[in-house]
């Protein structure tokens, strides 16, 4: 009988190659855990290698991306924790114990922070560190691997954020910057990724600038001000270097300083209001539990 406490979630597109002997070490050393597939409109049996290694196989006719297959294996478990991880080999089995172990020591998410050498290129690699300095001013917590989809979550906690993850593959940044914006504790174990067997779906260039997209979009719902501040800061900062310019050479203050006076001030206000909204946003009872639930 399945394990109620744990399901190992696998999003999966196209990754018979390396499925059989991933599911059949998952099988082995987790007999009893819930194992299921996510089948993400799949065109190379997939689907059929799942079933037959006895997985639970929930399928997308079509591709709807990977953080729709993570939202659809997270609807469809049964289990109180739940464990995702990719289906093209990157990821070894036997760290799942490690990441289990900081569940239990108290934490709600523990993330395996890939090392220098699993990197697979050196831009990709330098983009990472990127991704992880800007993550990590926003929330005010060091980041070590912010992109890892290799995670153990407590399920409750994973499903209020449903409605905030995307449908690509930058859902590890949404639910990481949320949990950091609601005080659960987030713990990284450092791990080794393999390469992958087969052709990644990634596309380096137009992925790399949705994650910094997707990081600017999180930083306005996790803490605006950090992001409005500063920008106020600048448009004060060249509306003062401008007034003392135009004071020096002409003895005026200039219509264009009171522009950006007023546009400083404007933005700060702005970074209040969303501040306030983001306050409400994730506000912690049981209201805002079932909402994210049911998303």
């Amino acid at each position: 009988m399945p394990n109620p406490e744990l399901s190992l979630i696998l999003p999966a597109k196209n990754e018979a190659a390396a499925l059989g002997p991933l599911l059949a070490r998952l099988r082995e050393r987790f007999p009893e855990a819930e194992l299921i597939v996510v089948d993400d409109g799949s065109t190379d049996g997939t689907a059929a290698l799942a079933q037959a290694a006895g997985a639970r196989v929930v399928r997308h006719p079509v591709s709807l991306g990977n953080g729709a297959a993570v939202k659809s294996g997270a609807r469809a478990a049964t289990g109180e924790v739940l464990v995702f991880l990719d289906a093209d080999g990157q990821h070894d089995p036997d760290d799942i114990p490690r990441l289990l172990a900081k569940l239990d020591e108290g934490y709600d998410m523990a993330v395996g922070a890939r090392d220098a050498t699993s990197q697979a290129s050196l831009g990709r690699g330098l983009a990472n560190r990127l991704y992880n300095r800007l993550a990590g001013y926003v929330t005010g917590h060091r980041i070590p691997d912010l992109t890892s989809g290799f995670r153990a979550v407590r399920a409750a906690k994973f499903r209020r954020f449903l409605y905030l993850l995307p449908n690509g593959f930058s859902y590890p940044t949404t639910i990481t910057m949320a949990f950091f914006r609601c005080g659960y504790p987030v713990a990284y174990v450092p791990i080794h990724a393999a390469r992958r067997i087969g052709r990644s779906h990634l596309k380096p260039w137009k992925d790399g600038l949705r994650f910094l997209l997707i990081i600017f979009k999180i930083a306005t719902l996790y803490s605006p001000l950090k992001l409005f501040a500063p920008l106020s800061a600048l448009f004060f900062l060249a509306a003062s270097l401008w007034y003392v310019h135009t004071f020096v050479s002409i003895g005026r203050f200039t219509n264009m300083s009171a522009l950006l006076y007023t546009a400083s001030l404007l933005i700060f206000l702005m970074g209040l209001v969303s501040e306030q909204i983001t306050m409400l946003m994730y506000r912690d009872d049981a209201q805002s539990d079932s909402m994210g639930g049911d998303a």
